[in-house]
């Protein structure tokens, strides 16, 4: 029997975990792959409070983990199939086993939205890809199109001019949703491009991507762009967003547009469940404020404990 069992890995369940185990509470971290989430993906932070010149997702995750470890918790490496979170013992059924705690905190994080086109499906990892830092270096010297105007997207784009000749930017808008700062970046790069007011309608290649197919959402008008001859192929980095992975909860917990729904506490609508990061509904999803997140779940969940001994 566990006081907390966190579900996800990354910056809110490592901060779950780190206050969890500082407070003596018998805690569990289960995460299904890597400890981390997205972040892992991120080859630059620059906005996370005390971070050092250069520091990337990877590095602080990896203090992170130390840190919440210092103190205690348990990590174990399992997929989560089923919730039962009524009652006084919370259950947790994944693959591996059924674990049993006296409150939950549900940090599974999100995944990337997908621009849901034809081609897509079959080029991704051929070309398509979700990850500039895991997939970059792949495009040296070519030509790669960044689909998306907010911070993520013109942050990977600056990122991928390390590598690639020319960066594109394709944004729905005539105007990017990025930070100011970041924008000012990105506009002074030599290597960024913009495509505005357009959106992607269909991928093309044959084991490799070779041409995109953009629309323009003002007059309705549709381009077939071709990889340069040289090349033969391209790349297309999608940040568009993401999908709270939350299907678990579905009719368990109160939840809008996917996202579980809290009270400034991060207590759902179940007693003794909680939920932090980018699966709950909020305003701002960045790394600072998943860590919040777990940090006040983590410290509620305490109180739950001693409330109901």
């Amino acid at each position: 029997m566990y006081d907390v069992i966190i579900i996800g890995g990354g910056p809110a369940g490592l901060s779950a975990g780190l206050y969890a185990g500082r407070a003596a509470l018998k805690t569990l971290l289960i995460e299904k792959s890597a400890v981390g989430g997205q972040i892992l993906q991120t080859a630059e932070i620059d906005n996370y409070p005390g971070s050092p010149e250069e520091e990337s997702g990877s590095s602080l995750i990896g203090r992170m983990k130390e840190q919440a470890q210092r103190f205690g918790i348990e990590t174990v490496f399992d997929e989560v199939t089923d919730v039962e979170p009524e009652g006084a013992v919370k259950k947790v059924i994944g693959r591996k086993g059924v674990y049993e705690g006296k409150t939950v905190i549900i940090a599974g994080g999100a995944s990337p939205a997908k621009l849901g086109c034809p081609g897509e499906a079959e080029l991704t990892g051929q070309g398509v890809s979700y990850c500039a830092t895991c997939d970059g270096a792949f495009f040296s010297g070519l030509e790669v199109y960044v689909v998306g105007g907010g911070d993520a997207a013109v942050e990977e784009a600056i990122y991928l001019t390390r590598f690639a000749r020319k960066v594109t930017v394709i944004h729905r808008r005539d105007a990017l949703r990025a930070a100011k700062t970041i924008q000012e970046k990105a506009f002074a790069n030599e290597k960024i491009h913009f495509l505005w007011d357009s959106v992607v309608t269909g991928l093309e290649g044959q084991g490799m991507l070779e041409a995109i197919t953009v629309k323009n959402v003002k007059s309705g008008e549709e381009t077939r762009i071709e990889a340069d001859p040289n090349d033969g192929l391209f790349g297309l980095f999608v940040f568009i967003g993401f999908i709270p992975k939350s299907e678990l909860y579905k009719g368990k917990l109160k939840m809008e547009d996917g996202y579980i729904l809290t009270d400034e506490n991060m207590q759902t609508s179940v007693p003794g469940v909680f939920a932090a990061g980018d699966i709950r509904r909020k305003s701002l999803r960045q790394v600072v404020t998943a860590a919040a997140d777990g940090a006040i779940a983590a410290v509620q969940a305490g109180k739950y404990i001693e409330e109901a001994e």
